[in-house]
């Protein structure tokens, strides 16, 4: 190899490190190193201004699995993912499929559809916050006409997460909504109108030409729903606050309060290195799973 090859390699490969520079200072600081960081502070006790902080292992750990809060927290979450990411991904493709045809108003649609995503989390929440005042909520005002009495959707266990999920729902499907209907558009109406020759049902066309076109979308909206799911916050501090008895709490909101109320960082940074965990093998298990069943062409 001569010198002139030599230096040219070395100049291409300084040139692709200059532009992998900006990516690589943005996730160190903002990615890498907190990640370190929290992972390093979960193995250390609470420190107070008489008595420091002290390695300990992995019991902050144990003692969250010893933790009766830690349980119900986990599993309402669980409830709350396992209902919000089917739901919303269902209705954003309904809506998507829906605001996609010939329609006459078809962009007043797609703008009412897409309208609850443009609200702020906190004024969406005050918004629900009104419908589910009881006795003067527009929820129990429409039951009233029923002849249902007042409900405290929000002050009872048994309805508080419920009401979680579904401000969470109205809020994500339109937002999911965006991407099915670019993706739809990406379809060619060729397909459609082989599939019309050929004498396929609008419903045999869904299921075995739109669905896996659209399986690459869906796997995506799958991981944003996902990590939705465990970075809810702004909902719970005007709903619910995570009650009552935290029957409506969820992990990042439990994070929250545990290092900035309690001010017990270990055992915050202790439960956001389990959900970074979790997250990591779902998101591997759903790449895993679904991508013998996506056409990216």
């Amino acid at each position: 190899m001569s010198d002139t090859d030599s230096l040219d390699r070395r100049r291409m490969a300084l040139y692709g490190w200059m532009l992998l520079a900006p990516a690589l200072i943005l996730l160190t600081t903002f990615a890498f190193l907190p990640t370190v960081t929290t992972v390093w502070q979960s193995l250390f006790s609470r420190g107070t201004a008489r008595r420091p902080a002290e390695f300990i292992g992995a019991e902050n750990y144990q003692y969250l699995f010893d933790d009766p809060v830690f349980w119900q927290v986990a599993t309402n979450n669980l409830i709350y993912a396992g209902v919000t990411i089917p739901v919303s991904i269902v209705i954003a493709l309904g809506m998507a499929l829906w605001a996609n045809g010939h329609l006459p108003g078809r962009g007043f649609i797609r703008a009412a559809y897409f309208t609850p995503t443009m609200l702020p989390m906190i004024a969406a929440a005050n918004l629900w916050l009104f419908f589910y005042t009881p006795s003067i909520g527009l929820i129990d005002r429409i039951a009233g006409l029923f002849g249902i009495g007042a409900t405290n959707w929000l002050g009872q266990p048994e309805t508080a997460l419920w009401a979680i999920i579904i401000v969470t729902i109205w809020k994500e499907a339109g937002f999911f909504m965006i991407f099915y209907l670019a993706a739809l558009q990406t379809i060619p109406p060729d397909l459609r109108e082989a599939a019309v020759i050929e004498g396929a049902s609008r419903w045999t066309y869904t299921r075995r030409i739109v669905l896996p076109l659209l399986m690459p979308t869906t796997l995506f909206v799958m991981i944003n729903a996902m990590i939705n799911s465990v970075k809810l916050i702004d909902h719970l501090f005007i709903l619910t606050k995570g009650g009552p008895n935290n029957a409506s709490k969820l992990l990042l909101y439990w994070i929250w309060e545990t290092a900035f109320s309690y001010f017990d960082r270990p055992t915050a940074a202790a439960l956001t290195v389990m959900v970074l965990a979790v997250l990591g093998l779902v998101a591997v298990f759903q790449f895993r799973g679904l991508e013998k069943r996506i056409h990216y062409r």
